[in-house]
């Protein structure tokens, strides 16, 4: 088993199972709470949204942002995003967030829901192409699970990374990668990294984070 198998069957799950991404979202009051956390966010300027989804927040962070460029793997759920966002301000891009370099610069880099699907061992060459996103102004942003949410999952063992087992209502299983990131470890590894003023706490069983790129040589 390697790292690699294991992200194309966490892609083929998000693919075959876009109908059913939006789910949690309509069931958890806890989950429709956190999308109101984006007006308390320093949400600014050209925004570059990674693995956007079916475009829970993309609407959001257009309501803040001058501009909005989404980016997501999975066309099936790019389809999905496209039909719940109506502003002219974003435009969406298909296109694996591992081997997609921007080519440009943004003044918000946003990821909801997905650090916690970055294996370990690519997180510091994840943290450099936001970093490589970021005006030197910037801010890095980003929501996810927290350990607490760790209860809920099919905790697997034995893989090339941490992952959980998820099932789709036809009964198809995939392995995805899943970090349960605490905050005061993301804070330690992003200081680590050379990231300055990072701000990273915990909301109910969740984690919303805030840090500005390491200063250019």
């Amino acid at each position: 088993m390697d790292v690699d198998a294991l992200l194309a069957e966490q892609r083929a799950y998000y693919r075959d199972g876009a109908a059913e991404y939006d789910r949690p979202y309509a069931e958890y009051e806890e989950l429709q709470q956190l999308l109101t956390v984006v007006d308390d966010l320093p949400i600014a300027g050209d925004v570059l949204e990674l693995a956007c989804g079916t475009g829970q927040w993309t609407p959001l962070l257009a309501e803040r942002a001058r501009s909005v460029t989404a980016v997501d793997a999975a066309a099936e759920v790019l389809a999905l995003a496209r039909a719940r966002t109506v502003s002219p301000k974003v435009r969406f891009l298909a296109a694996d967030v591992f081997e997609w370099l921007p080519s440009r610069r943004y003044q918000t880099v946003f990821f909801a829901f997905w650090l916690s699907h970055v294996p370990p061992e690519r997180l510091a060459d994840f943290w450099r192409t936001v970093a490589t996103a970021l005006t030197p102004d910037g801010k890095a942003i980003f929501v996810d699970d927290g350990p607490a949410t760790a209860s809920e999952e099919h905790v697997l063992t034995n893989q090339p990374a941490p992952a959980v087992l998820r099932r789709l209502d036809d009964g198809s299983q995939y392995r995805i990668v899943k970090v349960f990131h605490d905050a005061g470890t993301l804070t330690d590894d992003l200081t680590a990294l050379g990231w300055s003023s990072v701000h990273v706490r915990a909301v109910g069983r969740h984690v919303i984070g805030v840090a500005e790129p390491p200063a250019r040589s």
